[in-house]
């Protein structure tokens, strides 16, 4: 078998994750870290990509607001990537971004490769295939938000932070968050600048002041998805999916099967609805299909 190499670009709380991954994955050779964090021994970390050799694919692990910048490097130097970028909004215009330049360079980048946006994207578009007409609800929690906090903590000011979101029902999400602020930082100026900045402004959002943020976290969360809708004629079909996770080890398993997906597509930038299940999994397909279908 010719293993993949995978190299991890980051060393956070996903960038570890995906080291992990890639590591429990048959198909797939760890080739290094791009990291100026310290990292597991054992493990090749260095500051430039080009020291690891050949590399398939580049599993991105930065803030997502850091992610286009990224992606942008390594798909010019004919690397797959994959990432995790969550901001909902920019999703399709990030696409259309990296599309010319995956193509121009013969590479893949798979975007917004986590969990939500991601496998749970997977999941709507299933139960809107099956029932087009009707409402999905998405409600997350309660639990971490990745995304969330790292926007938080790069507020000006902030110490340390940790964003909990609390499901209200039918979509609808409060925010909490739990922040240490710098000395000298004025507490007030700390919540509106997080209330404002785009990640929270659409929600009902508390900040909090506490002594220790470590002390409070958990990077447990989950997601309840339900759909009520009609299939061909036959109205009221009911359809619910549930799941309670480690957020970043969840994420990272996801982008490491994207990895393995992106060696199996043409050229150009894809999103999770666009590519067919059965390459994400390790395995011979006949195998899979008798296995699975």
């Amino acid at each position: 078998m010719n293993k993949i190499k995978i190299a991890v670009i980051g060393y956070g709380n996903i960038g570890k994750y995906a080291v992990e991954a890639v590591q429990a994955a048959p198909d797939m050779e760890l080739a290094g870290v791009v990291s100026k964090r310290n990292v597991e021994a054992g493990t090749t970390v260095t500051n430039d990509i080009k020291n690891l050799g050949h590399v398939d694919a580049a599993i991105l692990c930065p803030a997502s607001r850091d992610v286009p910048e990224f992606a942008e490097k390594y798909l010019g130097m004919g690397i797959n990537t994959v990432d995790s970028f969550d901001i909902h909004s920019s999703i399709a215009d990030l696409r259309q971004r990296l599309m010319p330049v995956a193509k121009k360079n013969g590479a893949v980048s798979v975007i917004s490769a986590g969990w939500d946006p991601g496998s749970d994207s997977v999941v709507r578009a299933l139960l809107e295939a099956i029932a087009p007409n009707g409402i999905t609800y998405t409600d997350f929690g309660p639990g971490m938000s990745m995304g969330h906090t790292v926007a938080a903590k790069a507020v000006k000011g902030v110490k340390n932070a940790l964003s909990l979101t609390i499901p209200l029902g039918s979509g609808v999400h409060r925010r909490v968050v739990y922040t240490e602020t710098e000395p000298g930082a004025d507490f007030g100026d700390v919540e509106r600048a997080i209330k404002a900045d785009d990640y929270f402004a659409h929600d009902e959002t508390h900040v909090r002041l506490v002594k220790d943020v470590n002390a409070l976290i958990d990077m447990g969360h989950g997601v309840h998805m339900t759909r009520k809708g009609v299939s061909g004629k036959t109205h009221n079909q009911n359809f619910s999916f549930d799941m309670k996770i480690t957020n970043p080890a969840l994420t990272a398993q996801v982008m490491a099967a994207c990895a393995r997906a992106s060696k199996r597509l043409a050229p150009g930038a894809y999103t999770m609805i666009e590519i067919p299940v059965i390459d994400m999994i390790c395995g011979e397909r006949d195998e899979i299909v008798r296995r699975l279908v």
